[in-house]
């Protein structure tokens, strides 16, 4: 978590704060896509996180991909912007949050998948139709609609 966030919670304690975030939809040859398994909350979801004080969107979704999978990503596609009551979560620790949730998709991609053990337990490549149960509530929309675009030759 960026010192500003950190910095922002000593202000506001826990009460909901509107909170940008950027990530990736990564897919490979066969459009599975990559989830990661959050060390968390123990659930499953797409890289990204939040925008640093700074930083383009696009920069951010770059680096939290990297960070969170050990993948570089290039040729980001837009792909949509989550917000509203859909966004709205709190973390274990009770930090409340709406997001704000810009999300990019790519097929280009290059590494070696690394799991840190903190921010990931686990990550790897899923059939769209095959996802896992425990999928964190934020990300749900974002799939139910790469699923549609998925099964439907839309991207």
């Amino acid at each position: 978590m960026s010192n500003y966030i950190m910095e922002l919670r000593k202000l506001v304690g826990k009460r909901p704060i509107i909170l940008t975030t950027a990530g990736a939809i990564v897919l490979d040859k066969e459009n599975r896509v990559l989830m990661q398994h959050r060390g968390d909350n123990d659930l499953w979801g797409l890289p990204g996180g939040a925008v640093e004080l700074g930083e383009t969107v696009e920069e951010t979704a770059i680096r939290e991909v990297l960070e969170e999978t050990g993948l570089n990503i290039s040729n980001l596609n837009f792909f949509n912007i989550y917000s509203g009551e859909g966004q709205h979560y709190i973390y274990p620790n009770g930090d409340e949050v709406y997001f704000i949730c810009i999300t990019y998709y790519t097929r280009d991609y290059k590494g070696e998948i690394q799991i840190d053990g903190v921010e990931s337990k686990e990550i790897r490549f899923f059939n769209i139709n095959d996802l896992p149960s425990n999928i964190a509530p934020t990300i749900i929309y974002i799939l139910d609609e790469l699923r549609y675009k998925l099964n439907n030759n839309l991207l």
